[in-house]
C-alpha cells in the first residue's frame, strides 16, 4: 500500500492550486483523465486554437493573475475589453440587457419599461421572493423577465428557474435597480465583474501550464480514478493502487464524492445540466467586434456563442456555441450529429454566417455543467461538506461546493486550504 500526506482528487485548476501552494511534496493526484486540466483543456485543430468552453480569466487579484502569467515563459497574455450583446428577434442589444433594452424598437421598449416601472402593482415586491423567477419579476417585470432573462436563462440551465434559489448566480448576475437603468438610457455604463477579462494566445491551458510549474509531474497519475474511499481507514482505492493518506482535496462533484465515501444522500437534491459545446472554425471572419453574444429566443437550439477571432484578431471565424441539455439527456453520437447540423442551420438564422463554409469542428459534452442552485442544496452541500472534513475530506471548487463560480475563485479557495495545512506542519 502507498502512503501520502495529501491526496488530490482531480487534476484540474482546484487540485493544482492546492498541490502547486503547498510546502511539501508529500502529496499524489489522481485525474481520472488522460491529461490535467479539468474542464480548463484547449484544442489545436487545422490552425484553429479553441478550449473546451469560453474560458476567459477576469481577475479580483491581480497578485493572482501575475503569479500565473509569470510563468507562462513569454506567452502573449491579452487583455480584453468585453464586448457581449444579445440577438432579440433580429435586433441587437449590448448586455446587460436590463440596462440597455431602450435600444430595442420604440414599442417594444416603452411596452418594457411600462411593465418595470408598474411592476409593484402587479408582483408582491415587498415579499421575498422564494425563487430565481419570482426574484426576476419582482426586480424587472414582466416584459425584461420574459423577453429575455428567463427564456436565456432557463435554456442555458435546462429547468425552469422557479426550481432554483433566488441567488443561484451570486455576484455574476447583474443587478440593476431603475435609477441605474434609467440613467444607462443616456450614458451608457455596462460595467459588471468581467468588463475586462485576460486570454493567453494558446488558450486556457496555459494557466494550467502556469499551475503545473509548481507541481511534481511524477506525482500526477494520469488515466486513474478514485473509485473509493474508506473514511474510516482513510484508504483511497484506485484500479491500479490502494493509498493511505492524512487528508484529501477533492474537487470532483460532491454527490460523486459522497459515492465514493459510502456517504447516503438524497439524489434529487442535487441536480445539473449538461452543456454540448461545439468548437468551430470557418474558411472567412463573420461577426467582428463582439466577443460572445446571447441568444434567448427558445426557437435557435444554442443560448450563447463567443467569437474566438475576435480575440486573436485572426482572419477566420472560429467560434464555440453551446446548448444546455438535462440531466438526464443523451447526447450520444448521434446527438451530436443532429445537432451539428441544426447549429448550422441556426447560425444562420441569426446571421453568424451566411456562405461560410466550415473547415474544420469539434464538440465536448460537459457533464455536469452548471449546477441547479436551491436552498435544499445550500444546507445539504454545508453539513455534508462539513461532516467530511471532520473526516479529513475537503471538498473544494465549483462542483466540490456545488456553486456557481470563477476559476480564480477556486484558486483562491485551494490556497487557502493549503495554507492551513502549511501553517500545520510547519
Amino acid at each position: 500500500m502507498e502512503r501520502t500526506r495529501y491526496l488530490v482528487v482531480g487534476a484540474g485548476a482546484t487540485g493544482l492550486a492546492f498541490a502547486d501552494w503547498l510546502k511539501t511534496d508529500d502529496y499524489l493526484i489522481c485525474e481520472a483523465q488522460p491529461e490535467v486540466g479539468g474542464y480548463c483543456r484547449t484544442v489545436k485543430q487545422d490552425g484553429f486554437v479553441w478550449d473546451y468552453s469560453g474560458h476567459f480569466f477576469h481577475f479580483k487579484h491581480p497578485e493572482i493573475e501575475r503569479y500565473l502569467v509569470d510563468r507562462m515563459g513569454g506567452q502573449e497574455v491579452l487583455r480584453v475589453q468585453k464586448v457581449a450583446r444579445i440577438w432579440d428577434e433580429g435586433s441587437w442589444v449590448d448586455f446587460p440587457y436590463q440596462k440597455n433594452f431602450h435600444q430595442l424598437p420604440k414599442d417594444t421598449f416603452i411596452e418594457l419599461l411600462v411593465d418595470l416601472l408598474t411592476k409593484d402593482e402587479t408582483y408582491e415586491t415587498g415579499v421575498p421572493a422564494s425563487n430565481f423567477k419570482e426574484m426576476l419579476y419582482q426586480k424587472f417585470g414582466r416584459g425584461i423577465s420574459e423577453r429575455f432573462l428567463i427564456p436565456y436563462n432557463e435554456k442555458l440551465y435546462a429547468t425552469d428557474l422557479a426550481n432554483l434559489d433566488v441567488d443561484a448566480m451570486g455576484r455574476f448576475f447583474p443587478y440593476a435597480d431603475i435609477p441605474e437603468i434609467i440613467r444607462n438610457f443616456r450614458a451608457a455604463d455596462n460595467a459588471s465583474y468581467n468588463a475586462t477579462f485576460t486570454y493567453p494566445e494558446g488558450g486556457a491551458i496555459q494557466y494550467i501550464q502556469a499551475l503545473m510549474q509548481g507541481v511534481d509531474q511524477e506525482r500526477v497519475l494520469l488515466s486513474e480514478p478514485v473509485i473509493s474511499i474508506d473514511l474510516d481507514a482513510r484508504v483511497a482505492r484506485t484500479p491500479q493502487r490502494e493509498i493511505q493518506y492524512e487528508a484529501i482535496l477533492s474537487s470532483a462533484p460532491i454527490n460523486r464524492l459522497m459515492d465514493l465515501c459510502g456517504v447516503s444522500y438524497d439524489p434529487e437534491v442535487y441536480t445539473w445540466n449538461k452543456v454540448l459545446v461545439f468548437n468551430m472554425g470557418f474558411d472567412r471572419k463573420g461577426l467582428e467586434g463582439v466577443n460572445w453574444v446571447y441568444y434567448p429566443d427558445t426557437e435557435v437550439c444554442f443560448y450563447r456563442v463567443g467569437f474566438y477571432d475576435n480575440i486573436f484578431g485572426t482572419d477566420r471565424m472560429s467560434i464555440y456555441v453551446e446548448l444546455g441539455y438535462p440531466r438526464d439527456a443523451v447526447i450520444d453520437e448521434a446527438e451530436v450529429e443532429r445537432m451539428r447540423l441544426r447549429v448550422l442551420e441556426d447560425l444562420k438564422v441569426v446571421g453568424v454566417v451566411d456562405e461560410h463554409e466550415l473547415v474544420s469542428w469539434h464538440s465536448v459534452t460537459l457533464d455536469p455543467a452548471y449546477v441547479h442552485i436551491t436552498r435544499d442544496s445550500i444546507d445539504d452541500v454545508a453539513q455534508k461538506r462539513a461532516m467530511l472534513a471532520e473526516r479529513g475530506v475537503h471538498s473544494l471548487g465549483r462542483y466540490g461546493g456545488w456553486t456557481y463560480c470563477a476559476i480564480e475563485d477556486n484558486i483562491v479557495e485551494a490556497r487557502e486550504l493549503a495554507d492551513r495545512f502549511n501553517a500545520e506542519k510547519a
